[in-house]
């Protein structure tokens, strides 16, 4: 299968999350983004919330100058969803009217990752458990080898009314074109 590209109509799917209330519920992908102008944003892998803080501390510690000789790589995954918080008040203020974060993961880790940002009012954090919304797509990535099974590519779609307008598409764990700074340039 070809991935989504620019110009092509997303295809609908099922998408799992906790409601305010703590209940698990079901979201067709058509049901959030027709009529509206969204933002699909895919990471791999979900870090846990133990990860993240501990490299947020290492990030801090080194920034401050404490150890000269640490350095830190933040990779992709720390960043990626970060930032699209951070820009969510600009994209918003862009006509955007939702951003969804999906990852091939359960609904618990998502619930679970989406409270390590407290400040976070804006970002959806959705579950593709089987990767079979991320297969409809064409854009999921074969982590076999290392034993992660199937995982999702990292990517940004901007979308208006179901048709893919921009598609931001990261090549193998890079973390280059799929940023929220790319997205606020399309729009």
């Amino acid at each position: 299968m070809s991935p989504i590209a620019t110009g092509d109509m997303i295809p609908d799917g099922m998408l799992a999350y906790f409601d305010e209330n703590d209940q698990l519920q079901s979201v067709s992908v058509h049901t959030l983004c027709t009529g509206k102008k969204v933002i699909l944003v895919a990471v791999v892998p979900v870090p846990s919330p133990l990860l993240a803080a501990l490299k947020y501390h290492i990030i801090a510690v080194a920034s401050q100058g404490l150890n000269s000789k640490f350095s830190y790589h933040v990779d992709g995954s720390m960043k990626h969803v970060p930032g699209f918080i951070e820009k969510a008040e600009e994209l918003k203020a862009k006509g955007v009217d939702e951003i969804l974060c999906i990852s091939v993961n359960d609904p618990f880790v998502m619930k679970a990752w989406a409270k390590t940002y407290p400040e976070n009012k804006h970002v959806k954090f959705l579950a593709d458990g089987s990767a079979l919304y991320t297969h409809a797509l064409g854009l999921e990535l074969d982590l076999s080898e290392k034993g992660l099974g199937i995982r999702s590519r990292r990517f940004a779609l901007l979308i208006d009314d179901l048709k893919v307008k921009v598609a931001n598409v990261e090549s193998g764990g890079e973390f280059t074109v799929s940023s929220a700074d790319e997205i606020l340039k399309a729009l």
